[in-house]
């Protein structure tokens, strides 16, 4: 029997929070199989101050109106050459000087399925120029093409990578936005139902950057939350939320949750006199209600969760673990970690396994999870130069 040849992908991922590119390389099966994989390298490289505000600012349509295309323009490029570095930087952290592809999901500034629409920036042709690699880019619009909500896309990954035969489980992926791929036991994959529940870390952050003035931009450690008290009032309206009780397929993102909530909030609370202590401790439990809500009232019934595996930012903030924990006490909760797929590397990782399939021209992502209307393989592909063969 033949022996299957491998093929080495790294996926870029930047998500809503905009505070850096996650970089992994990743060695997979050259066909269309996931098991056995190899994580060879990750990083993570932060965005400069600078840079992570106007993306912020043009996807808040902040950017004053004369100047928002030539803005999106120039960031397009100075992104396109930071993941391009990224990817460089990765490989020679491998010891590798020829990938098969890159994969990038880019940066997200505009997501509004209701209109057939969504964007991601980071020029993929600067990618190939870079690096001299394939690059494969822009999966969220062909998905969106095909009458989906172009998101949650990881949810590919998430079937092929941690499902487990014997065990019901919930993937947890709190980044700006949380998400959640309900993964039954038994591994078929038209039984697999993702979707996201609301905000993860895109409003505490965005409340620390407006009240601290951006000398904190993230809670570390959950030290803020921690030291608060949640505030049940506010708690209670914040999950008054239509979106919240919209059944899936659903996704969303910062034009909902991100900097003006944000400014909302810590104005409010300074009217009520309520500390930022205390507003973030809130948002934390609002993120853990949201998603317990979920859990519970819009997953399939039957098998009960008996583990959510936790990856994104969120899985570093014990305060958010605890939470989750308290709201959802049946569950194992645990980082993704435990299931072999590295908490900061698991969004990069899937969208190295989603540009594998757009190479081999097969499926990649699953129809069901963004109400999509059939399989289809996602991804625009830049090739390196005149032809394509894989580097092996």
């Amino acid at each position: 029997m033949p022996k299957i040849p491998r093929v080495k992908v790294i996926g870029l991922m930047s998500g809503t929070s905009a505070d850096g590119i996650d970089a992994a390389l990743v060695e997979w099966p050259g066909d269309a199989s996931a098991r056995p994989f190899e994580l060879l390298a990750f990083q993570e490289t932060p965005h400069p101050p600078a840079l992570r505000d106007r993306i912020h600012a043009l996807a808040a349509g902040r950017v004053p109106a004369g100047e928002a295309l030539h803005e999106l323009a120039r960031l397009d490029v100075e992104l396109g050459e930071a993941f391009a570095g990224a990817a460089q930087a990765v490989a020679a952290e491998a010891g590798i000087e020829a990938v098969d592809a890159v994969a990038s999901h880019g940066q997200t500034v505009g997501h509004f399925p209701a209109d057939r629409a969504t964007v991601q920036i980071g020029d993929p042709s600067v990618i190939a120029e870079r690096t001299g690699w394939t690059v494969v880019a822009d999966f969220r619009p062909r998905d969106v093409a095909a009458g989906g909500e172009g998101a949650p896309l990881a949810p590919f990954f998430h079937h092929a990578v941690l499902g487990d035969p014997d065990e019901a489980r919930v993937v947890l992926n709190l980044g700006g936005i949380a998400n959640v791929t309900w993964l039954p036991k038994g591994g078929d994959p038209n039984s697999v139902l993702a979707f996201d529940t609301g905000p993860a870390n895109s409003l505490v952050d965005g409340v620390l950057t407006v009240a601290t003035e951006g000398a904190e931009r993230f809670d570390r450690d959950g030290r803020r939350a921690r030291a608060g008290q949640v505030d049940a009032s506010l708690l209670a309206r914040l999950l008054d939320d239509d979106y919240l009780r919209r059944p899936p397929p659903k996704s969303t993102g910062r034009e909902r949750y991100g900097m003006a909530e944000a400014e909302t909030l810590w104005r409010d609370s300074g009217e009520r006199d309520r500390s930022l202590d205390d507003l973030v401790a809130t948002l934390v439990e609002f993120t853990a209600a949201s998603v317990a809500m979920a859990c519970r009232d819009l997953l399939p019934g039957g098998d009960p969760v008996a583990r959510v595996l936790v990856g994104g930012g969120g899985a570093e903030n014990p305060a958010m673990l605890d939470a989750l924990r308290a709201r959802m006490p049946d569950a194992t909760i645990e980082p993704t970690d435990a299931a072999g797929a590295p908490r900061g590397a698991i969004e990069a990782m899937a969208f190295s396994l989603m540009g594998r399939n757009a190479l081999l021209g097969i499926p990649n992502h699953l129809p069901r999870t963004t109400g999509a209307s059939q399989a289809t393989v996602l991804g625009e592909i830049v090739p390196a130069g005149p032809g394509f063969r894989f580097s092996r």
